[in-house]
């Protein structure tokens, strides 16, 4: 007989009885408490950091290499929640924006009232045929294929409202389909779902598709974060655990499914009221989503299983909207270029352009699409979740706590910051470490490869424990800069060799456009500093905020915008970073701060000579 014991977890009260030897990382998650594990509970990154309480001892472990041996009460620090997620939501005003004067209001799925003719002894022509004559002649819609579902109930609802019926028609794609059916004149509109489903985050928006307003957004992280903070740590753990693949597709549902029941609660809604779903993600993350195998994706030649996925029900997958709802996915260009930067580029970078324009996208990846309206070029650089917070001792996420600015006194080295929320902080989120890295330099705490000098030891004290918030001392060791380095050197090198295969200078970039929501906090300014961003004149960059999702929106309010995302993937011509000697040597270059060749950096070589910099 299996052994269980009970985990009772502090301060949430939550207890869940599990077999002998699970992980309390696992325990935690059967609680329903994600705790973070960027490493994906390989012990090796020391973000799940627990405190086990015992006969009045408080012994600090990492929750992913502790197994539950006996009745346990574990406490679990904020720092280590992945909770709290500061997430981009907004997104310019559709009215008021580009779509409105490009797009007619077309949307995925609406209602479509219609009166039948009575049959009688002489007109005896079946409801489904007679609801189709309807629809062509009423409402000009023609060869709608209708769900079984929908069938079922169309005897009932057409005689229950004498003939008279509202029925949901969903037509993308050059396809339409009958999903749904009500007796008489329906009350409420169509409702609609976009989502950016982001590596670290997620967020969702919830429209009327009659009006084609955004009526409420909600965003969150990614519960997908608890088995590794990046794309790579989940392909492996889906290909390593018996149920791996089903474990990260039920937590990036269950996401999904929890911003949507939050905003239906807001306004009054039901699941069934949501008719229609368009959604962005790396391809990564649109395999996870549609429970599709990623595993190829990290062996050469990197094939992901396509880059173009087929409409699903909302039954088929879990998604609590109405059942037989399609699930549209915005195409990805290759295995680490996804949907959502497809949909960023698209309701981001004007198509009538012939200056040559830079799209970034910087956030547990790095994807850049480089271009003109004739032609796009794309590649990914693996710049990892540096910024994001993972791989740096000191780091933490966009979350209330996070220090999102530091200042360092050239003189005495006294930092100072700011705290996203105010009070005292728990770590340094992306935003602040690039802030960070600018000032460790120029206040000569370390030197332009990222070592140590001036005596300063192994690493540097940005917050002593008095002053912060796990009551240990917040502190950036050399290990962590060269992490740091690495992480801009692969953005900095993909945007050089892009810019080498079109036979282009940095020069000739007319536009930068910043996308994410890490990117919206990116100072531009520290960026070139530390030699992140190409050092341009700062009126040519441009913060889109949360693009994928204003792509999304696109996709589910006009028919014709989708089609046009589905061509403009097939129109990015991606190249493969790995091929060659070219990235590697840019990378290898991009190790210094700002670079090795500062000229490369104008503006930053006369402050440097006035300042008898190295």
């Amino acid at each position: 007989m299996m052994t269980t014991h009970k985990a009772t977890f502090l301060p949430d009260n939550k207890e869940v009885s599990i077999p002998e030897g699970t992980t309390v990382l696992k325990a935690a998650l059967l609680a329903g408490i994600d705790i973070a594990s960027p490493c994906g509970g390989k012990g090796t990154c020391g973000k799940c950091a627990v405190v086990i309480l015992a006969d009045g001892n408080r012994t600090q472990v990492l929750a992913c290499n502790t197994a539950v041996q006996k009745d346990m009460t574990i406490e679990i620090p904020d720092k280590s929640r992945l909770s709290n997620q500061k997430v981009l939501l907004s997104e310019k005003q559709l009215t008021e924006g580009e779509f409105w004067r490009k797009y007619k209001l077309a949307p995925v799925a609406g209602k479509y009232h219609v009166s039948m003719k009575k049959p009688d002894l002489t007109d005896n022509m079946n409801d489904l045929d007679r609801l189709m004559k309807a629809l062509k002649t009423d409402c000009g819609i023609e060869d709608a294929s209708i769900s079984l579902d929908c069938l079922r109930r169309l005897p009932d609802a057409v005689r229950k409202g004498g003939f008279e019926v509202t029925v949901t028609v969903a037509s993308y794609r050059g396809r339409s389909e009958m999903i749904a059916v009500e007796s008489g004149k329906a009350e409420k509109p169509p409702y609609g779902v976009a989502v950016d489903i982001g590596t670290t985050t997620i967020a969702a928006s919830l429209l009327d598709l009659v009006k084609g307003e955004v009526l409420d957004r909600e965003g969150s992280y990614n519960k997908q974060a608890a088995y590794g903070a990046d794309v790579i740590s989940r392909i492996i753990y889906a290909d390593e655990n018996r149920d791996g693949l089903e474990n990260l597709k039920a937590a990036v549902i269950s996401s999904i499914n929890g911003l949507i029941d939050e905003m239906l609660r807001r306004n009054g809604l039901a699941p069934d009221d949501v008719v229609a779903m368009t959604c962005g993600g790396n391809t990564v993350m649109t395999h996870l989503f549609l429970g599709v195998s990623p595993a190829y994706l990290r062996l050469e030649p990197y094939l992901p299983a396509a880059v173009s996925f087929p409409p699903v029900r909302a039954k088929e997958i879990g998604v609590g909207i109405h059942p037989e709802a399609p699930v549209l996915t915005i195409p990805s260009v290759a295995s680490y270029v996804g949907g959502d930067i497809t949909a960023g580029v698209f309701a981001t970078v004007p198509d009538t352009a012939d200056e040559l324009n830079l799209f970034i996208d910087v956030g547990t990846n790095g994807e850049l699409v480089l271009g003109n309206s004739e032609w796009l070029v794309t590649c990914s650089c693996s710049a990892g979740p540096a910024f994001e917070g993972s791989g740096v001792s000191c780091g933490a996420r966009a979350m209330e706590g996070a220090i999102d600015r530091i200042e360092i006194d050239k003189d005495s080295l006294e930092v100072s910051f700011s705290v996203i929320g105010g009070g005292k902080p728990l770590g340094v989120c992306g935003s602040g470490l690039i802030c960070m890295l600018s000032e460790l330099q120029s206040a000569g705490i370390i030197d332009r490869a990222g070592n140590m000098k001036n005596g300063h030891g192994p690493e540097f004290c940005l917050v002593p424990e008095e002053k912060s918030a796990t009551g240990s001392s917040i502190v950036i060791a050399e290990s962590d800069v060269k992490n740091l380095l690495r992480a801009k050197a692969a953005v900095f090198a993909g945007i050089r060799t892009m810019l080498s295969q079109v036979q282009m200078d940095i020069n000739d970039i007319s536009n930068v456009y910043i996308a994410g929501g890490f990117g919206s906090h990116i100072n531009v300014t520290d960026a070139v500093r530390i030699g992140l961003l190409p050092d341009l004149p700062e009126n040519k960059y441009e913060y889109v905020g949360n693009s994928c999702i204003k792509g999304a929106i696109f996709g589910l309010l006009s028919k014709e915008a989708l089609a046009e995302m589905d061509a403009l993937a097939g129109k990015m011509t991606y190249i493969e970073l790995s091929i060659g000697n070219q990235f590697m040597e840019e990378f290898v270059s991009a190790l210094f701060i700002p670079h090795t060749d500062i000229s490369l950096f104008p503006s930053l070589t006369q402050a440097d000579e006035k300042s008898g910099k190295e």
